[in-house]
């Protein structure tokens, strides 16, 4: 059901989907939604709870990987997170854009985005700062969203401009992340 109710409000926004119309997209009856969730806020609370839960496990994820790889691979993989993570998370923006506690929810969601982004970004780059971390996040973040927007189908763009951005973005985080990286690998291979 929450599937359902993901893909209704990601193509008609919040406040367009009915709890009717979710019971239908999940091939139920009313009644059995109703038992589950007592209105629409209940569902959107759901996939907000189940939305930031794959983020934070995608993040994790994610900076476990990084120590292997250098800050081009690290570009390369959050663009294809955007990609993979995208249709599994694809209601949120409608939950952001139509709930009255959207605030919380955006930057709930955002945090915990910046948070992710920026343990993969130390991991990768050991001697990275946590707030210029986190400001680099930002970047990454937006960029990611500019690209996404860029891949959908209503998007004025260019055919070549989706993969400028790549290459933008991977060398955006190898000037910023290399000067860190070499920082700890001096240090370590000055040591006696």
């Amino acid at each position: 059901m929450l599937e359902a109710a993901s893909d209704l409000m990601a193509e008609r926004g919040y406040e367009a989907t009915t709890m009717a119309e979710i019971a239908a997209r999940a091939g139920a009856k009313i009644g059995s939604l109703y038992r589950f969730f007592p209105n629409k806020e209940a569902v959107a609370d759901a996939l907000v709870q189940r939305h930031i839960a794959v983020l934070e496990d995608e993040y994790a994820a994610l900076a476990k990987r990084a120590a292997t790889l250098s800050p081009e691979a690290l570009a390369d993989v959050l663009i294809e997170l955007l990609v993979t993570l995208y249709p599994r998370v694809k209601s949120l923006s409608a939950l952001m854009e139509a709930r009255t506690d959207r605030m919380e929810i955006r930057e709930r969601a955002r945090g915990h985005a910046i948070a992710g982004i920026a343990a993969a970004l130390r991991v990768c780059a050991p001697g990275l700062g946590e707030m210029l971390a986190k400001d680099i996040s930002a970047v990454v973040l937006n960029t990611m969203k500019v690209l996404r927007g860029m891949l959908s189908k209503d998007a004025p763009t260019m055919p070549g401009a989706p993969d400028e951005l790549r290459r933008m973005h991977r060398l955006y985080l190898a000037d910023r992340l290399e000067p860190f990286r070499r920082t700890l690998d001096s240090i370590t291979e000055a040591e006696p």
